[in-house]
């Protein structure tokens, strides 16, 4: 009988699931890296329970795998109360949010990813919820409908945004804590490779983690999927441990090259640099070019190429740097010159 595809999915989303819980800080003493933010919780969480009051609303920003969503389960678990988890697409109408609040006890973590595509609807009727703790229902129809006000016990909401720019501002306002995650240094990232590696009961020199966090974008959740596809070439290879040079060979045969680019980091570099002379060039013919979506340019590829210095954002467009065409071992030509 054929293996149904749909089921085979499911258990590989699982053991992907499963494989990123396992590797989840559980407290703040855990956390690697982000220290003044990781700081600043701490005392707000301890302050909060002092008081024995809720915790301030809170808003994470940032690029995806900083670990935004970590964050609201540990402070979920220091405050030892519920986590309710959602998306902001997953919250369509006003109905869905009223289903998700009344299920709230005192002192609760509601965690609403990507908070910045919350319908209108739903966003303004968060706002008395988030400001005063309480929930406008409407029963009846027509001329014979009332409206009937729903109390809810104080609650905390943990917001989390990749495009901190499309909050809106009332929205943004009635945060306690607005907080921008930022990309993790290899010295942290080599701490969090060695964390995983224990816990996974995979052994792993310290030059062998460096080498893995080198090449993982200054993201913890890269950082830990590179370390598992290295494992596999270590499985394979009868490794005794992931040293430096078997995970260079394995990340440089998965097409992670020295600065961390995969091959569609190079394909927009490539396109940039070789196809538009370094620029400028529009985002849409940009992606039009290398077949991407502009939502993936913009939230996945730029943002790392912005923050090692190897793109210029310009009213004109986006420009390649000087970084990126030695990166790309292409000679400057002398329109190019002048290039940062």
């Amino acid at each position: 009988m054929p293996r149904d595809p749909n089921i085979e999915r499911t258990q590989i989303n699982d053991d992907e699931d499963q494989f990123e819980t396992s590797l989840r800080p559980l407290g703040f003493r855990d956390f690697v890296g982000q220290e003044s933010l990781r700081e600043n919780l701490g005392v707000m969480v301890r302050s909060a329970q002092k008081r024995k009051a809720a915790l301030d609303h809170i808003l994470f920003s940032g690029p995806p795998g900083l670990g935004k969503t970590t964050l609201g389960l540990i402070i979920a678990r220091e405050l030892g109360v519920n986590l309710h988890m959602t998306s902001g697409p997953a919250l369509e109408r006003k109905g869905d949010l009223a289903g998700i609040l009344s299920g709230l006890e005192e002192g609760d973590v509601l965690f609403i990813d990507e908070c910045h595509r919350l319908a209108t609807v739903v966003e303004e009727n968060l706002y008395p919820a988030m400001e005063d703790f309480y929930f406008d229902i409407i029963i009846g129809e027509g001329s014979s409908a009332r409206s009937m006000k729903l109390n809810l016990p104080r609650f905390t909401l943990v917001g989390a945004t990749t495009r901190a720019g499309l909050v809106s501002a009332p929205l943004r306002d009635r945060f306690g804590l607005v907080a921008r995650l930022d990309y993790y240094d290899v010295e942290a990232l080599t701490s969090i490779v060695e964390r995983s590696a224990r816990i996974l009961d995979l052994p792993v020199t310290h030059e062998g983690a460096t080498e893995i966090a080198r090449r993982s974008r200054g993201t913890p959740r890269i950082a830990n999927r590179l370390l598992r596809r290295v494992r596999d070439y270590a499985v394979v290879h009868d490794a005794e441990a992931i040293d430096a040079e078997l995970a260079a060979y394995s990340l440089t045969k998965l097409e992670v090259d020295s600065m961390g680019f995969d091959y569609l980091d190079r394909l927009y570099l490539e396109a940039l640099v070789v196809k538009f002379d370094g620029g400028p060039a529009g985002l849409e013919t940009l992606a039009s070019c290398i077949g991407e979506e502009k939502d993936t340019i913009e939230e996945v590829v730029e943002p790392y190429l912005l923050q090692l210095g190897f793109i210029q954002k310009t009213p004109r467009g986006r420009i390649a740097s000087r970084a990126a065409f030695e990166h790309l071992k292409i000679p400057l030509n002398a329109k190019q010159g002048s290039l940062v």
